[in-house]
C-alpha cells in the first residue's frame, strides 16, 4: 500500500514558478510508476507528467503538449518524494493538483487516470493574469 501527501501548491502570478512536491510511503515507491494530475473547476482530471525507472538510475519521463518545456518531474528515492517543478506559470494551469502511482502502468497509458491505483489528496495551484 502506497499512501501519498502533496504539498506547495499556492497563488502566484503569471510567468511566475511553484514547486509541488509529493511524499510517498511504502516499501517500494522506488520501483512505483509515479505521475502529476491536475483538474480545474468543470474539467476531467487530466494528466500532467510521468516519470519511471526501468532500474538503476535511468529514469523516463513522460509530458502533457501543454506543459512542455515549462514543467519537471523529478523523484528523490532518498526522501521518498515526487517533484513537479511548474515555470512560467498561466492562469490556464489553475488547478487541483494530484500525485498518484501504481506498481506497473503499460507504455501509452501513463499520463491516463485510469492507469494509477494510488492517489493523494491534492494541492491547490491559483495562476493570477
Amino acid at each position: 500500500q502506497v499512501q501519498l501527501v502533496e504539498s506547495g501548491g499556492g497563488s502566484v502570478q503569471a510567468g511566475g514558478s511553484l514547486r509541488l512536491s509529493c511524499a510517498a510511503s511504502g516499501p517500494t515507491y522506488s520501483n512505483y510508476y509515479m505521475a502529476w494530475f491536475r483538474q480545474a473547476p468543470g474539467k476531467e482530471r487530466e494528466g500532467v507528467a510521468a516519470i519511471y525507472t526501468a532500474g538503476g538510475s535511468t529514469y523516463y519521463t513522460y509530458y502533457a503538449d501543454s506543459v512542455k518545456g515549462r514543467f519537471t518531474i523529478s523523484k528523490d528515492n532518498t526522501k521518498n518524494t515526487l517533484y513537479l517543478q511548474m515555470n512560467s506559470l498561466k492562469p490556464e494551469d489553475t488547478a487541483v493538483y494530484y500525485c498518484a502511482a501504481h506498481s506497473f502502468v503499460r507504455d501509452g497509458f501513463r499520463l491516463m487516470r485510469n492507469a494509477y491505483k494510488f492517489w493523494g489528496q491534492g494541492t491547490q495551484v491559483t495562476v493570477s493574469s
